[in-house]
């Protein structure tokens, strides 16, 4: 107490005064009043925001249900299309149009953009009807974009679809063992769900005449469909435009595609995962010549993809979009009179569409006619029957007319004048000097130019950063007299490393090709050409896994070329390689280096005992890549001898073995016709 104020000691021994008095409680009021106004204000408008983001979700859920869109646009066909190269798309687009004609109404639709469990709902409308176009991939594998529909179809046994009707176009090519599998599927399942056919499956071989194929189905398929449904044709077979052209003026040309295949400006500022709608830039670090003499050019380009995030393994294949050629797009421009760096948007009439645009939009029609559109195959018939209108020698115009007709004469006439000799639509243009089409209206017409599929020539575990690719320059002469190039391949061989433009926009698709599981299993690889393509990265993958300390099996190559001089390509590396033992045997066949012709199936007959031993006894897995006509099936029937003589089967047995291995994955095939 000694050290206390006098007047605070008077002040305790008397009265106790309050703790807080009136005008602190008050200041202490104000404040919290003011803190509690605040965050109060701060937070009422946070539930705002969110009630808008909920109002988005609707329309997204709606975009799934083809059949609401369809009872929303007055539709009762759709044309569902599994396409992989844009053939199957294209016949579902011509079939869609076509409804109008027979006075129904229809759209095509990707079956991967829509909910197809709504497939037993299509009965809501009246006279209904389904249409596949399928195309078979690979090995009897649905496309990509038919992958959820095919799944789709296998898991839902308990599916009632009794009140859909449907028909099936499959296309496919009948050098392939699965021919028209997916096809065949999809006709079948959709009738074990009670689903009604109401024409028969229609079946189109690429390695024939597809566009032909595809006229005979349709041309009796739509009296099928009017009799069923009780219609009436509308006889109007007048040209339909699908798109309408707008002529840009006054456009930021940065709102304006240069070749993107999806996002704008996606070449520019390049953002993972890529893939077939978001290709990489991959920049060409190698560009060799592979044969040392003749008159081919096989090439051995490197791809750079550090820092994608792209992953691989050997046996996928590598996607390449490729550009036209400057001089065939510049004759067309002129050949029609336009100025080719117009701006310009092709929009879809149908509002209600998702495919807004036949390519990305805005462009120029050089950008169009360089990077989005096919304008070197032969114009399919449908093509020729819309342009015929624009021919003014009345002469020209019937037979543009004739040759879409499915008279037995303009079949043969479109067979010749077309196929036979290999008429691009610029060939056409030039030998038809009285047809002028709008550009805008062709460019409505022609298909997409479409990615070309390479098989890698690398293992990711010896090339993490580098796709290799093997390829031969197609170049060839018509019976015009004109030079016809390959697209893809004379853009890459034109690839300058560290040029300019030298990237090659890519992506990766999986494949099924792959090496055993265990590294012990041998392998017998069969790859004439061109067809080695993959086993050069089978080799460097087992070549590794020996530098691992792993026991691999026996690696046994057979390869075929023309000359042993000439384009026995990478002779090198496959010497290297059995050199040291990665390769334990190789098999070269120069077809054309002795007076009769030998192949790989005479070596493979050569070796009966050993392969034999090596399938039966050891569990080997059989590859083989390359031309699917004949090598493919001239090396299968070699293995049937082969079982036949060293298993003692009869014929039927030992077809039934080579199959049993196809199914078991023993025995696997890349090839192409």
């Amino acid at each position: 107490m000694a050290d206390m104020d006098p007047e605070t000691a008077t002040n305790t021994a008397g009265e106790e005064e309050p703790l807080f008095s009136n005008l602190d409680l008050f200041l202490f009021s104000l404040i919290v009043g003011l803190v509690i106004y605040w965050f109060m204000s701060r937070k009422q408008p946070e539930p705002i925001p969110e009630f808008k983001k909920l109002d988005t979700l609707t329309p997204t859920t709606r975009e799934t249900s083809f059949v609401e869109k369809m009872k929303k646009t007055g539709k009762n066909i759709i044309v569902f299309y599994g396409s992989q190269t844009g053939t199957a798309e294209e016949f579902a687009n011509r079939l869609a149009k076509d409804a109008q004609r027979y006075g129904m109404k229809g759209m095509s639709a990707d079956p991967e953009e829509y909910s197809m469990g709504e497939l037993a709902r299509l009965a809501e409308i009246e006279n209904s009807l389904a249409i596949f176009c399928m195309a078979t991939y690979g090995e009897g594998d649905p496309t990509d974009n038919a992958q959820d529909f095919y799944d789709w179809l296998q898991e839902n046994d308990d599916e009632n679809l009794s009140g859909l009707n449907y028909t099936v176009f499959a296309l496919g090519n009948k050098t392939y063992e699965h021919y028209n599998a997916m096809g065949k599927y999809v006709d079948k399942r959709l009738e074990e769900l009670g689903a009604k056919r109401i024409f028969d499956l229609g079946q189109g071989d690429d390695d024939g005449n597809l566009e032909e194929d595809f006229i005979s189905w349709r041309e009796q398929f739509w009296p099928a469909v009017c009799e069923h449904f009780g219609v009436e044709a509308s006889g109007d077979e007048s040209s339909i435009r699908q798109y309408e052209l707008k002529v840009h003026t006054d456009v930021n040309m940065n709102k304006v595609y240069t070749g993107e295949i999806g996002r704008l400006k996606s070449f520019e500022v390049q953002k993972p995962p890529f893939d077939s709608k978001n290709p990489f830039l991959a920049p060409v670090t190698v560009n060799r010549k592979l044969n040392k003499a003749g008159d081919r050019h096989l090439m051995h380009l490197e791809l750079d993809i550090t820092g994608s995030k792209i992953r691989y393994e050997s046996g996928d294949h590598v996607a390449v979009f490729p550009t036209n050629d400057s001089e065939l797009v510049n004759k067309l421009g002129e050949i029609l009179g336009v100025d080719l760096d117009v701006v310009i948007s092709l929009n879809n009439l149908d509002e209600e569409s998702n495919k807004k645009h036949p390519f990305p939009c805005p462009t120029t029609y050089r950008t169009a006619l360089t990077h989005y559109l096919d304008i070197t195959n032969p114009p399919r018939t449908n093509v020729l029957y819309e342009l015929a209108q624009y021919a003014s020698d009345p002469k020209e115009q019937e037979n543009m007319r004739k040759m879409a007709s499915s008279s037995p004469e303009g079949k043969a006439l479109y067979q010749n004048w077309v196929l036979d000799s290999c008429r691009n639509i610029l060939a056409v243009l030039e030998d038809m000097p009285s047809l002028k089409p709008p550009i805008d209206h062709l460019c409505e017409l022609l298909p997409r130019l479409q990615a070309r599929y390479y098989s890698i020539a690398s293992s990711s575990k010896v090339h993490p950063n580098s796709i290799h690719i093997c390829a031969v320059v197609v170049e060839y002469k018509t019976k015009t007299g004109r030079v016809n190039k390959g697209v893809a391949t004379n853009w890459l061989k034109n690839k300058l490393v560290n040029g300019h433009k030298s990237t090659v926009p890519m992506y990766i698709r999986k494949s099924q090709f792959r090496l055993p599981f265990k590294a012990s299993n041998p392998v017998i690889m069969i790859g004439p050409g061109t067809g080695i393509a993959p086993f050069m990265g089978f080799v460097q993958e087992r070549g590794w896994l020996k530098q691992q300390g792993k026991e691999v099996g026996e690696t046994v190559m057979y390869f075929g070329c023309r000359h042993k001089n000439e384009d026995y390509i990478y002779q090198e590396e496959l010497e290297a390689a059995e050199k040291n033992s990665v390769l334990t045997q190789l098999n070269v066949a120069f077809s054309r280096d002795q007076d009769h012709k030998v192949y790989v199936q005479h070596h493979l007959k050569k070796n009966k005992e050993h392969i034999w031993k090596l399938i039966h006894t050891d569990n080997a897995h059989i590859y083989v890549c390359g031309d699917a006509r004949n090598m493919a099936k001239d090396v299968q029937m070699a293995f049937y001898e082969i079982a036949e003589e060293y298993g003692s089967m009869t014929r039927t047995q030992a077809t039934d073995y080579v199959k049993k291995l196809m199914t078991k994955g023993r025995y696997s095939q890349d090839v192409w016709s």
